[in-house]
């Protein structure tokens, strides 16, 4: 697998927008599955997805072990009050390599305690790919992690066969050529060998584009949580991978300065604003809009105004989220504040075997952010056991 994997992923800010041709242009033929394939770090075996990136993400069970205890060292990530208790309906969370941003993955993925897990992914090459304005599903039946398989929910072909042919992209080589699902997958098998999970990434889109996939997808979602006898955060969570801010030259954005400590505070100002601002309180299409136009052009959402690699995930991760609870009849979810940090903000985790894609310093840095959603002004108590996995599987 190559190197600087996060560098070349996220310099997508410097890239234009969608290239005008004229009739009769010949574009690039997107990557094949098998030379997406051939470029993993660990090759998938027939229906189990291999592993793309194994420079900064754990590859061997203990590495996992090692990444999750050395997390939990001090200093802790920044947090904003008090933590909700696990069981929460959905996380932002960052999906960058374990050494810098483990802290922040260990302060968040305890709060999910669903066994089903909705993964909302970046889709950081759409444009290889020519992917915009639909749902990117894979057909594999089973992801490899550190800790061993992890089960793909049979969820996946319910929405599959519910949502128009329109909204969605069944293709394993799009899926395979990502990072931003697996780094978060593999420390929810760590933390439970029994979870399932359902990954979707979210190429370009409108804004509108996304409200309309998400209309769609949480009914759809919903339909089939009904169907179980299940409720969002006791028995499934949507979690949504991003990064934030990627400051510096080589991510085509230094509006503070080439860096330094002052562009660093500034620019680690304007993220906690965000986090403090749309992406917390009761969730609604107007903050969701307002993340949207604050981090990319409206306009153009090829564009960006600040690189977080999350800016169409997050739009569509949050909506989801309110259609579903909506759905669900469900109290509205609201977000909380639970974990900030950068990629120059702590000493690199000691884990043996694992290494970094990027540099990290004040000219070139990464931020990581965290909120927790919740049902409510407060959790919505369980209002039973949770269902398993293998209990669904009976049923089908």
């Amino acid at each position: 697998m190559p190197s600087f994997r996060a560098l070349c992923a996220c310099l997508l800010c410097a890239l234009p927008a969608w290239p005008q041709t004229s009739p009769g242009t010949v574009l690039p033929a997107p990557p094949s599955l098998e030379a997406v394939q051939k470029g993993m770090g660990i090759p998938c075996i027939q229906d189990l997805r291999g592993q793309q990136d194994t420079v900064g993400f754990a590859s061997t069970a203990g590495q996992m072990a090692d990444a999750w205890a050395a997390s939990a060292l001090p200093p802790a990530p920044e947090t904003f009050g008090p933590l909700p208790a696990p069981g929460v309906a959905g996380l932002i969370c960052p999906h960058d390599d374990y050494r810098y941003a483990g802290r922040v993955y260990r302060r968040l993925v305890p709060l999910v305690s669903a066994r089903t897990v909705v993964l909302v992914g970046v889709f950081h090459k759409y444009r290889s790919f020519g992917a915009k304005d639909a749902l990117v599903f894979d057909r594999h039946r089973a992801w490899r992690t550190p800790d061993g398989e992890l089960r793909i929910s049979p969820l996946r072909e319910e929405l599959l066969r519910r949502l128009p042919a329109g909204d969605v992209i069944q293709d394993d080589a799009m899926q395979d050529r990502e990072h931003s699902l697996e780094a978060i997958a593999y420390w929810l098998k760590h933390q439970d060998p029994s979870v399932e999970i359902l990954p979707i990434l979210v190429p370009a889109a409108s804004f509108e584009r996304l409200q309309a996939l998400a209309a769609r997808l949480g009914p759809a979602l919903a339909e089939g949580m009904a169907r179980r006898g299940w409720n969002l955060g006791r028995d499934v969570a949507v979690v949504i991978s991003s990064d934030g801010i990627h400051y510096g030259a080589d991510f085509n954005h230094v509006p503070y300065g080439a860096g330094g400590v002052d562009a660093y505070l500034q620019a680690m100002a304007r993220d906690r604003a965000l986090l403090l601002g749309p992406l917390s309180g009761p969730v609604s299409i107007e903050k969701a809009r307002t993340f949207f136009a604050t981090v990319v052009n409206p306009d153009q959402p090829d564009e960006y105004r600040m690189p977080w690699c999350g800016r169409f995930s997050i739009p569509l991760g949050l909506l989801l989220l309110r259609e579903t609870a909506h759905a669900l009849k469900m109290p509205s979810p609201r977000g909380i504040p639970a974990a900030f940090g950068a990629s120059i903000g702590f000493p690199q985790l000691p884990v043996p075997g694992l290494g970094v894609t990027a540099e990290a310093n004040l000219f070139h840095f990464v931020s990581y952010p965290g909120v927790a959603y919740t049902l409510g002004p407060e959790q919505a108590p369980p209002s039973g056991p949770r269902a398993k996995p293998q209990d669904d599987a009976k049923r089908q």
